[in-house]
C-alpha cells in the first residue's frame, strides 16, 4: 500500500463507515455508549471522554502523517502540552525550554509550573553546547520549537536527541510551524510531538485544537491515560473540523511555502525593513540545518523594521488584506505585532521579543495582492 503523506492524511484512519458506505468518518454526537452486558464494551467505546469514534479516526490519521505509534487529539495546543508535562515530570524535576518560544507556553512554564515545583531555563536551542551545558541530572525533558515562534530559529532536532537520551531525557518537539507535511521529528529522533492543530492542520481558522504523537506505544499509552484521566479531550465537532483540515495540508503548505518565499524577496528589497527572519534565507544561522530536516521552509515570516515599535504598530494597522489578529496557520494571511500581542506574557523575561518585530502568517492567497497590501502598509 502507498504511503504517501496525501494518501495517509486522507485515508489513514478513515475507512467508509460500515453502515452506510460515507467517505467521512460521520461526527459522532454522543456522550456514552450501549454496553453489551456488563462491562462488555462494543468496539470499545464506554464514554466520550475516554474515546469518541469521530476523535479516534483523527488520533490515527495524526499517528500516521507523523510516523508514530499513537495519536492523541486535545481540546487545544496548551492542553496537549499540559499533558505532557504531567505524564513526564514531577515537583522538582527540570526542562530545558528554547529562549525564543511561543507565549502561551512560556506562561504555562512560568505562571503554572514554576508554583508546582518544576524548574526550567530558556537555552538558545541552536547551539548544542548551549544545552549540554544546561542539563542537570534533574532534566527530564529538553522542549523544542523549530522553527521557534516568533524568531524563527531553528534546532537539530537528531543532534538534541541524540542529547537528551545520553542524559536519560526526552525530547518533545513543538512542530506547529512547521506541520507534519514540512517535518517529521519522531523520524529524526524525537519523543513526541506537540501540535496545536488549530494551526496548519485545521488551517481554516475554525476549530481550536491540539495534538500528541508519540514515537513509542509504551509512552502513548501512559500519555493516553493521562489524557483520560485529565479529561481535556476534543470534542467529535472539533476532531471532524480538525480531519478534513488534514485532508488538504499537503496542497495548502505547497501555497503557504510559495507565498512566504515571494513575500521574503520583497521585505529584503524594501529599506523600512531592518531584518528578516525566515529560515529559507542561506545568511539565517539554521538554515543548513533547516534544509536537512524540513521539506520547505514554511509560511511563517517575521521582520523588523526602521522606526521601532511605533513604525511596527502602524504597519500592522496600516495593512488592509492581511488581517490583524492572533493564531496562525489558516488559509488567511494575518499579521500582528508579537510584543503586544500573542508574547506579551514573556515581557520582561529572558523571552521578551524585539518591539520593532512583525509577525506574518502568509496564507494561500493570490500572491500579487498580498504583495500589494505589504507595499502599502510598509508605506
Amino acid at each position: 500500500m502507498t504511503n504517501g503523506f496525501e494518501t495517509l492524511a486522507i485515508h489513514a484512519g478513515q475507512e467508509p463507515d460500515p453502515l452506510t458506505g460515507a467517505v467521512v468518518p460521520p461526527i459522532y454526537a454522543t456522550s456514552t455508549y450501549k454496553q453489551d452486558g456488563v462491562g462488555g464494551l462494543r468496539s470499545g467505546y464506554e464514554y466520550s471522554r475516554s474515546a469518541n469514534p469521530t476523535r479516534t479516526a483523527l488520533e490515527e490519521a495524526l499517528a500516521a502523517v507523523e510516523g508514530g505509534a499513537r495519536g492523541l487529539a486535545f481540546a487545544s495546543g496548551l492542553a496537549a502540552e499540559d499533558t505532557v508535562l504531567r505524564t513526564v515530570c514531577k515537583p522538582q524535576d527540570h526542562v530545558i525550554i528554547p529562549n525564543d518560544a511561543y507565549g502561551g507556553t512560556y506562561r504555562l512554564f512560568a505562571k503554572v509550573y514554576e508554583r508546582w515545583g518544576l524548574h526550567y531555563d530558556p537555552v538558545p536551542l541552536g547551539s548544542l553546547d548551549a544545552v549540554a551545558g544546561a542539563m542537570t541530572q534533574k532534566t527530564k525533558m529538553i522542549w523544542v520549537e523549530t522553527p521557534t515562534n516568533p524568531l524563527l530559529g531553528i534546532a537539530d532536532i537528531a543532534g538534541l536527541a541524540e542529547l537528551a537520551h545520553e542524559n536519560d531525557a526526552l525530547l518533545v518537539v513543538d512542530n506547529t510551524f512547521a506541520s507534519p507535511y514540512l517535518q517529521r521529528p519522531l523520524d529524526l529522533g524525537a519523543d513526541i510531538v506537540v501540535h496545536s492543530t488549530t494551526k496548519y492542520i485545521g488551517g481554516h481558522s475554525d476549530v481550536v485544537g491540539g495534538a500528541l504523537v508519540a514515537r513509542d506505544k509504551e509512552l502513548g499509552d501512559e500519555l493516553a491515560y493521562h489524557q483520560n484521566a485529565m479529561g481535556a479531550v476534543a470534542g467529535p465537532f472539533d476532531s471532524f473540523l480538525t480531519l478534513r483540515g488534514l485532508k488538504t495540508l499537503g496542497v495548502r503548505m505547497d501555497r503557504h511555502c510559495d507565498n512566504a518565499e515571494r513575500i521574503v524577496d520583497l521585505l529584503l528589497a524594501h529599506p523600512k525593513v531592518t531584518q528578516v527572519l525566515y529560515p529559507g534565507l542561506a545568511g539565517h544561522p539554521g538554515h543548513e540545518v533547516a534544509a536537512k530536516q524540513m521539506k520547505r521552509f514554511g509560511g511563517m515570516v517575521s521582520f523588523r523594521v526602521a522606526g521601532g515599535e511605533a513604525e511596527a504598530v502602524a504597519v500592522c494597522d496600516r495593512a488592509k488584506l492581511f488581517t490583524l489578529g492572533e493564531s496562525l496557520g489558516g488559509v488567511e494571511s494575518l499579521i500582528e505585532h508579537p510584543g503586544r500581542m500573542t508574547h506579551a506574557s514573556a515581557a520582561g523575561s529572558p523571552l521578551e521579543v524585539p518591539s520593532d518585530l512583525v509577525r506574518l502568517s502568509v496564507g494561500i492567497e493570490t500572491i500579487d495582492d498580498l504583495l500589494a497590501d505589504l507595499t502599502q502598509a510598509l508605506g
